[in-house]
């Protein structure tokens, strides 16, 4: 029987925050003996016609640096266990940066975190960006809470 699923992406927030969809997608690699993709997103900020100052470069180099490193250590546990895996920071907007990496990648599962809707609060919990990305997506998502 085929692998159902061939590369898998996990867009990280925080190594904390996701450490049940990086657990998730560690076990679907070994099963479907799928490629790994670990994905962080440095969400930019408004900048005006001239793009983004020389204080806020920096600023996304840093966090960017920061956030390549977290996501070494992370690819380290999949690559000891013989599963291609390869990390990529990209900044820009997260939702547009998830389906456009999916897209490009040939992703055929997205794995990822989100949260409980509070159902006393609907209309401020219901559109996460998990939410966004499995209605919008072309591929399976799978969201861990």
């Amino acid at each position: 029987m085929q692998p159902r699923f061939r590369h898998i992406l996990v867009p990280l927030e925080t190594a904390v925050r996701c450490h049940t969809a990086l657990e998730v997608a560690f076990e679907m690699s070994v099963q479907n003996k799928a490629s790994v993709s670990l994905l962080h997103i440095v969400q930019t900020i408004e900048a005006g016609p001239d793009g983004p100052d020389a204080e806020t470069r920096q600023f996304y180099a840093q966090v960017c640096q920061r956030a390549e490193s977290d996501l070494e250590q992370l690819a380290r546990r999949f690559e000891e266990a013989l599963i291609e895996c390869e990390f990529k920071v990209h900044v820009g907007d997260r939702l547009q940066e998830i389906l456009s990496f999916a897209a490009n990648h040939k992703v055929d599962l997205i794995v990822m975190c989100s949260h409980r809707i509070d159902p006393e609060h609907i209309a401020e919990t219901w559109a996460t960006l998990s939410y966004k990305v499995s209605v919008l997506c072309e591929c399976p998502v799978l969201l861990l809470k």
